[in-house]
Formats: structure tokens, C-alpha cells, sequence
């Protein structure tokens, strides 16, 4: 099973849903959700099972979250370019990417995995050095994930990151049509 496009059907992720989420912002605000996530969570502590409705919140942020902003208009930022070199990597099936963004990206979403173990206890336990833990791991991994993202970005559009990139559409997979 591939957790990847899993997660995009769940997500409900379509080609405008993914340009929306190119933007800045949308990546940028999707990194506060693991620690909104964790305070939430954490919030039984002082308001009981009134920390149903701040969890809910976090988790409509969840998938609000890719279609609350614009596409960008020039697709040049750093997190633009993780974002568009993730859309690469779940068409990897279809599309020869280089071995090494490959054994890259399934480490670093390994550290992301297994930050969860402690994130989760930590959050169960209410054990704080074992959430932050887990929270440095996960978005250790998952940033780093997203560095990997904009090289093989770089590398199938054959763009140089930090330069503006006002089309983001991708060469076809199967190369070009004579």
C-alpha cells in the first residue's frame, strides 16, 4: 500500500487543490499543525472534553488547509518547490525519478514514522520530553523530506531553486510527443 497516494485521495487532493498549496503560505501554515495538534491534545489537561472542540479545529485546519490560499504566482519559493516536488514523487509510479531522491525521501519519511511513537505517547502519557521528541523528529523529518522535494524538483524541470518559476506544470513522464 502506498501511504502516500493514500493520503492524497484522502485529502482530496485535485491539480487546482495541489496549485493552491504550492503557495507559501499554505505550506508554511500546514507546519503549525502537529504542535496545534499536540496543544490541543494536551488541553485535557485544563479544559476536560472541552478539548474536543480545539482537536476539531485542528483537524478541519487539516484539510482546509490546501484550498484556503491562492495559487502562488511565481512558483520559485523554496516550500513552493517541496510542494510541487512532492506532487512529483506520488507520480513516481509513473514517472523514472533518480534512485537516490528515492532512498532519500523513504528514509526521511521513516524518521517522520517513527517520531510518531513518541509524539503519540508522549501526548497519551501527557509525558512532555517524548511529545517534543516526537515533534522534532516528525517535522525534522518531514522538513528535510520537503529539502529533498525541492532538489528533485530541480532536477525533472531542469530549474535552478531560488529562481522565479511562473509555470509549474511538469515535463510529461513518458518524455516528450513527436
Amino acid at each position: 500500500m502506498d501511504v502516500f497516494a493514500a493520503s492524497e485521495r484522502a485529502m482530496g487532493m485535485s491539480d487546482a487543490t495541489w496549485l493552491r498549496h504550492a503557495n507559501p503560505a499554505s505550506g508554511w501554515s500546514r507546519f503549525a499543525i502537529l504542535p496545534l495538534l499536540a496543544l490541543a491534545v494536551w488541553s485535557r489537561v485544563w479544559i476536560g472534553w472541552w478539548a474536543v472542540a480545539p482537536l476539531a479545529l485542528v483537524i478541519a485546519w487539516t484539510f482546509i488547509n490546501p484550498r484556503a490560499f491562492a495559487p502562488p504566482r511565481d512558483f520559485g519559493a523554496w516550500m513552493s518547490r517541496g510542494v510541487l516536488g512532492e506532487r512529483l514523487w506520488l507520480e513516481r509510479a509513473r514517472r523514472s525519478l533518480p534512485a537516490h531522491h528515492l532512498r532519500a525521501a523513504k528514509v526521511l519519511t521513516g524518521v517522520a514514522v517513527l517520531g510518531v511513537i513518541p509524539f503519540v505517547w508522549g501526548l497519551y502519557a501527557l509525558d512532555p520530553f517524548a511529545a517534543l521528541l516526537g515533534l522534532a523528529l516528525t517535522m525534522g523529518g518531514k522538513a528535510w523530506f520537503l529539502d529533498r522535494m525541492v532538489w528533485l524538483h530541480a532536477d525533472i524541470t531542469g530549474s535552478q531553486p531560488g529562481t522565479p518559476l511562473a509555470d509549474p506544470t511538469f515535463p510529461d513522464p513518458q518524455g516528450p510527443t513527436t
